[in-house]
């Protein structure tokens, strides 16, 4: 039986690790007849070459920093020299905030910027950089973190993380005539190169297994890779601006 993105070229981001969500996305996507490409830049990029490897058939990688006008202006170029002369899914997974980003009240505006810029301005340069090779029908899923609440320690990244929802909202609607899905996965807290950057984390861990009526396991990001695979497959034709919270069920909990 064919997968479910049998036959897709997918462009991948965020690959740091093995336990990167973004990771478990391209490797379901091949395990599902997709064919891949991933992203990485600067030092990073040796350590997503060497994760790749772990990938059931080692994709193309290519440098992309999306907070660089040069690397996103080249990027459809680059994609076709690779082989890929259109895309029918994109995924984004980046995110990064300075460590005065995590101080709410006394981070600068430099902080904050670079944390809009890195995590929520990005969706849409990405989107507009890899559009001239999306095809009718094609989707863009990124990954986010519920922007609803002020979350302990979350800060700067918590309202980056509503703008890039918001931003999400928008795409929808831009893209949308073009045939293009916009869509978000809200994945519940997973121990990530991530997670790990963001100081306090362990008040996450340690009380979302506990409210989550499904209960959750903060080392697997199967679940929220499966959704993102889902959203970049057809079966979601008529869906768009949406947010999937794949999170236990924390977000429909009161406190």
């Amino acid at each position: 039986m064919a997968g479910i993105v049998e036959g897709k070229r997918l462009l991948i981001t965020g690959i740091t690790m093995e336990s990167s969500i973004a990771f478990h996305v391209a490797r379901i996507a091949q395990e599902q007849g997709a064919e891949v490409v991933i992203t990485s830049f600067g030092r990073v990029m040796r350590i997503t070459q060497t994760i790749s490897k772990r990938l059931p058939k080692q994709p193309e990688l290519l440098e992309l920093d999306v907070t660089n006008n040069d690397d996103l202006d080249s990027l459809a170029d680059r994609l076709k020299a690779a082989g890929f002369d259109s895309l029918d899914g994109v995924l984004h997974s980046i995110g990064f905030a300075p460590p005065g980003a995590f101080d709410f009240m006394g981070g600068t505006w430099e902080d904050a910027s670079v944390a809009l810029q890195a995590s929520a301005y990005s969706l849409k340069s990405l989107a507009v950089a890899a559009l001239p090779l999306m095809t009718a029908g094609s989707s863009l899923v990124g990954l986010t973190f519920d922007a609803k609440f002020a979350w302990p320690v979350y800060d700067w990244m918590g309202v980056a993380k509503a703008a890039f929802e918001s931003t999400n909202r928008y795409l929808a609607r831009d893209l949308g005539p073009k045939q293009v899905r916009s869509n978000l996965v809200s994945a519940g807290p997973i121990r990530t190169t991530a997670a790990k950057s963001i100081p306090g984390f362990e008040q996450f861990e340690q009380v979302w297994g506990e409210r989550a009526p499904l209960g959750w396991d903060i080392t697997d990001p199967t679940p929220a890779a499966q959704a993102c695979v889902a959203l970049l497959s057809d079966w979601f034709p008529a869906t768009t601006g949406e947010i999937v919270h794949v999170d236990g069920g924390v977000h429909a909990m009161g406190q």
